[in-house]
C-alpha cells in the first residue's frame, strides 16, 4: 500500500493506495497517523478512493483512528470509499459511527 500525506489549511489528508490488510499496510496508516497527532494536527481527512478492499486489520485501523482523534480533541472524516469497502463497512455497521462522506470537499467542508 502507498501512502501520501499532504495538508490543506489545518487539515491533514492522507491519500491510501492499495489494500487496507494486516501487516504493512494497516501499520504503515497507524504509524502516519501517530505521527501527525504527535506534531499537533487534530482534524485529518483520509481518502479511501484506492482502497480496492480490507479486512479485519484494516477496519480496526479506522476504528482506531477515529478514535484518537476524538480522544485527543480533534476529529476525522473518511471519504471516497469504494463500493466494495462501503459495503463491508456497512456489514459490520461502521457506516453508523465513522464518520463517512463522499469526497474531499465533504470531508474538508465538514472539519
Amino acid at each position: 500500500m502507498e501512502l501520501k500525506t499532504r495538508k490543506q489549511g489545518g487539515v491533514v489528508i492522507i491519500d491510501l493506495e492499495g489494500p487496507l490488510v494486516v501487516g504493512d499496510a494497516e501499520r504503515a496508516l497507524r504509524e502516519s497517523v501517530r505521527e501527525q497527532m504527535n506534531g499537533g494536527v487534530r482534524r485529518l481527512a483520509i481518502n479511501l478512493a484506492g482502497v480496492p478492499y480490507m479486512d479485519s486489520s484494516g477496519i480496526g485501523v479506522l476504528v482506531r483512528i477515529f478514535n484518537a482523534s476524538q480522544q485527543n480533541g480533534g476529529a476525522c472524516r473518511f471519504y471516497g470509499a469504494t463500493k466494495k469497502v462501503q459495503q463491508l463497512l456497512k456489514m459490520v455497521r461502521l457506516d453508523r459511527v465513522l464518520d463517512l462522506v463522499e469526497d474531499e470537499a465533504s470531508a474538508l467542508a465538514t472539519l
